[in-house]
């Protein structure tokens, strides 16, 4: 069990995380013909906006209340009402979420009944609609605010299973996913594959492989979301045959759930590594009652053959990761079950997942408790987002790029991370890095009776200082 070091400086140097409200946005960014509106000031928006922008490489649709110095003091409602009134009119979308910031938190906003003086001022809108969620950004992180947003549409529009005459397993085919802040748009297609690969439908909340995958479209630009989710599916998650929850971090939204609608579920707290693929394979063969498919067999034995021709590479290497909970746990175990070392764990925000890390202990930090820690324990490996490039050029430790936000590489955003083969990549990858960088050369033996270079040249400019003072 790893022990918690929780944080004891006044102040983050280098932050690792990213803000609820970041979080949230991603979660709704996730729904079709959907926009996100913070309920804070205009740099609240900007700042997550770029950050969005930066990872995805495409145009973000994000809105604000733009709360200004008055209505920080006086009141914000009428910003609420009025942002979703110009949204309703200009942009038409199926759902807008409303996240809150650090400033309305702090100054009390009442979004529930912001929103509920919307709908009473403007009932011709009541089709659209309006998920409002806590997120402040002075505490959680990226991964709670994603998992607060999801949660909230889960109890706001999926109906009672007895009100809405659903019943778990009325449509054989169907399973819920409940995709996890940590799978990025390549990890949600590839998981959509498994399951389409048993003969299932899988419908997942939030999807971002169909709305953030980087694809172009018709359409020059587009206020609101282009692919993703339709709100209506969630009014069919009552008659799916089977849930799967990909990320501990969910685990609070599937009991919800479950407790509306009865549906079973299965929960995986990682998808990296064979033994978390089998978990999952195994739970499609129980969920469709079919044999595991010839084409996820292969996949399986080149992730096999992968770990026998990378282990000699990645055995015993000292890795130190940074990063969200969920994907802390993720790549952690994933490197112990290779037989590498975690040598410095440090993550966003405190969760009971964090036990569970295969690691001496974990810190509650940000990327200068990694930089210390990996240079202390003299790590070989850094796996983390792109703000780890700099301590990484400052340690001259090779970095492995995951996690959010990824900047300072193309495609980085898209990349597959879970199932067979996206384990397999992962092995090829961490492997090619060690090697380049020379992480298991064998040093050279020198028996404790040779002579050293040094001692040599230094030995023979005694003997000609010696002799030349015998000469003279």
């Amino acid at each position: 069990m790893a022990v918690i070091v929780k944080r004891k400086k006044a102040l983050s140097v280098s932050p690792l995380k990213s803000s609820q409200p970041v979080g949230a946005s991603l979660a709704f960014l996730g729904m079709n013909r959907c926009i996100p509106m913070l309920h804070g000031s205009q740099g609240c928006t900007a700042f997550g906006k770029v950050f969005f922008v930066r990872h995805f490489r495409e145009p973000i649709p994000l809105q604000t209340t733009a709360m200004d110095q008055v209505s920080s003091i006086m009141g914000a409602d009428e910003n609420i009402v009025e942002g979703l009134k110009n949204i309703c009119e200009k942009s038409q979308p199926a759902m807008i979420g409303l996240p809150t910031t650090g400033l309305s938190e702090t100054q009390g906003s009442d979004i529930n009944m912001a929103v509920k003086m919307f709908r009473k001022k403007y009932p011709q809108f009541d089709p659209i609609k309006v998920i409002p969620v806590n997120t402040p950004d002075f505490t959680g992180s990226l991964e709670t605010g994603y998992a607060a947003a999801v949660s909230a549409m889960i109890d706001q529009l999926v109906p009672e299973a007895e009100a809405a005459q659903t019943k778990p397993g009325k449509r054989l085919r169907q399973v819920n996913v409940l995709a996890g802040a940590m799978l990025t748009p390549g990890d949600i297609e590839e998981l959509k594959d498994m399951v389409e690969l048993f003969g299932l439908r899988p419908v997942v909340i939030p999807d971002i492989s169909d709305s953030l995958d980087g694809h172009l479209t018709e359409q020059e630009f587009s206020p609101i979301t282009v692919g993703g989710t339709p709100t209506s599916e969630f009014l069919t998650l009552g008659d799916a045959v089977a849930t799967l929850v990909v990320g501990a971090s969910l685990f609070s939204a599937a009991d919800v759930l479950k407790k509306r609608t009865g549906v079973v579920d299965y929960r995986f707290s990682s998808l990296l590594g064979m033994e978390a693929v089998d978990a999952l394979t195994m739970a499609l063969v129980d969920i469709s009652g079919n044999p595991v498919p010839e084409k996820i067999e292969r996949h399986r034995a080149q992730l096999e053959d992968a770990m026998v021709d990378t282990h000699f590479m990645i055995g015993q290497s000292r890795i130190a990761i940074a990063a969200e909970p969920d994907m802390l746990f993720s790549f952690a175990n994933f490197v112990a079950g290779m037989g590498a070392e975690v040598v410095t764990a440090v993550t966003s925000s405190n969760v009971a997942l964090l036990k569970d890390i295969p690691a001496d202990e974990v810190q509650i930090g940000d990327l200068e408790d990694l930089e210390n820690s990996a240079e202390l324990m003299r790590a070989q490996l850094l796996i983390g987002n792109s703000h780890c490039a700099q301590p990484s050029e400052r340690l001259s430790i090779p970095l492995l790029r995951a996690g959010f936000p990824l900047y300072d590489q193309v495609g980085g955003f898209q990349r597959t991370w879970i199932g067979y083969r996206g384990t397999r990549q992962a092995l090829f990858d961490m492997a090619n890095i060690l090697l380049t960088n020379g992480s298991h050369d064998i040093e050279p033996y020198r028996s404790i009776y040779s002579v050293r270079q040094e001692d040599r040249e230094g030995r023979d400019e005694r003997i000609a200082a010696f002799a030349a003072r015998s000469a003279s």
